[in-house]
């Protein structure tokens, strides 16, 4: 029996990264998966046929997680499509670096619309059809700089934080109805974004980290599938790191 056998995930901003590696992972374990996109189109077809070939159900949609109306749309369009959510991967997200006194309010905003906004909206939309179902799992994709903060990324920080002190209140207000809410803190992954930065700066990094090598999107979607899966049923507003001992 796979851990995930015939549920439906919604996992946001998935055509790529550490949202690409959950999608991939989920469909092998059984899930059917919805996610969404902002950009090509030809990826997200690419990533539903890849999906598909495990024997499930997955469909991309073109949606900004950041706009309101449209992530209620989108979970209305989904549970019309595949009858429900069992889980709800909240992994969209984006930097705009600066130190603070160069950070315009528009770099402010973006982060704070994409990164903390978009979970309250897709959060608060995917209650219907867990609370209709009497159980859920929703995971959000914070950071360790969330948990201790970095220079020149104040607003990222915040942001990530912020969905911390989310994901134990939500915890707390749905735990009654057998729906879980976690936080997950990646540290350094090393995904197609980091692949562009200079070798001598990642191996710095990596040199950095008790484990001495970065993370891998593998290594965040083992711990995302755990919290979605039964195996975690009694752990719900928890944020755990995922970072090679970096915080320690």
């Amino acid at each position: 029996m796979k851990l995930l056998e015939n549920k439906v995930t919604l996992i946001t901003g998935a055509s790529r990264g550490i949202g690409k590696g959950i999608a991939e992972l989920f469909a092998k374990q059984g899930s059917n998966i919805a996610f969404t996109y902002l950009s090509s189109d030809e990826k997200a077809k690419q990533l539903e046929s890849e999906l598909a070939s495990y024997g499930i159900k997955a469909k991309g949609y073109k949606s900004d997680a950041a706009n309101f109306a449209a992530a209620d749309a989108l979970v209305n369009d989904v549970v019309t499509e595949f009858g429900t959510i069992d889980v709800l991967v909240n992994n969209a997200g984006i930097t705009r670096d600066t130190l603070l006194m160069r950070m315009s309010e528009q770099q402010w905003d973006d982060v704070m619309n994409a990164n903390l906004k978009s979970v309250f909206n897709l959060t608060k939309a995917v209650q219907r059809p867990m609370l209709k179902a009497k159980r859920g799992s929703i995971i959000n994709m914070s950071s360790v700089v969330g948990v201790k903060g970095n220079a020149g990324q104040s607003n990222y920080a915040a942001s990530k934080a912020g969905i911390i002190g989310f994901t134990k209140s939500v915890a707390l207000e749905l735990g009654s109805r057998n729906i879980r809410c976690n936080a997950i803190a990646p540290g350094f992954i090393e995904t197609e974004m980091t692949a562009a930065l200079d070798e001598k700066v990642v191996q710095q990094w990596r040199d950095s980290i008790p484990l001495k090598r970065g993370g891998t999107a593998v290594d965040v979607a083992n711990l995302t599938l755990f919290l979605a899966s039964e195996m975690s049923a009694y752990i719900t507003g928890q944020c755990i790191n995922v970072c090679g001992g970096m915080l320690t």
